[in-house]
C-alpha cells in the first residue's frame, strides 16, 4: 500500500492522507471545498463544489490519475435540495462517460462544510 499527499491540495485536518493506493487502485480520503493555500472553506455550495473537486483534482493528478479513470464517487450533502447544483458543477469535470456514484444527505460535515466527495478511481 502506498500513501499518497498532495501539494496542491489543503492538509488534513486529522490523522489522514489525501489517498491510499493499493496495486492500481486509489481511494480517497473525503474533501471539502478548502482552499489549499490557507484551509479557509469556501462560502456557498457551488463555490465548495468546485473547490471540493480542483481539490480531488490535484490528489488524482498526485496519484497517478484524473477523473476519467473514477470508478465510484460518493457525494455527501448537508442539502440534498443541493443536488441539481452539484450535478451542474460536477459533470464539468467528468466526461459524457459518467462513473457509479453515490448521493446522501448527512447532518453534519467537518468545518461545517456543505459538501464532501470521495473517490475510488484507477491509476493512467
Amino acid at each position: 500500500m502506498e500513501r499518497i499527499t498532495s501539494n496542491n491540495a489543503p492538509a488534513a485536518i486529522g490523522p489522514y492522507v489525501h489517498a491510499t493506493k493499493s496495486a492500481n487502485i486509489i481511494f480517497t480520503s473525503g474533501q471539502i471545498g478548502l482552499k489549499p493555500q490557507t484551509s479557509e472553506l469556501f462560502e456557498g455550495i457551488e463555490e465548495q463544489a468546485k473547490q471540493t473537486l480542483e481539490n480531488l483534482k490535484n490528489i488524482l493528478e498526485s496519484s497517478n490519475s484524473d477523473f476519467e479513470h473514477v470508478l465510484k464517487a460518493t457525494i455527501y450533502l448537508d442539502n440534498l435540495d443541493n443536488f441539481s447544483k452539484v450535478n451542474s458543477i460536477y459533470k464539468n469535470y467528468f466526461s459524457e462517460e459518467f462513473s457509479a456514484r453515490s448521493a446522501v444527505e448527512v447532518s453534519k460535515l467537518p468545518m461545517g462544510a456543505k459538501i464532501e466527495i470521495e473517490l475510488v478511481a484507477e491509476t493512467k
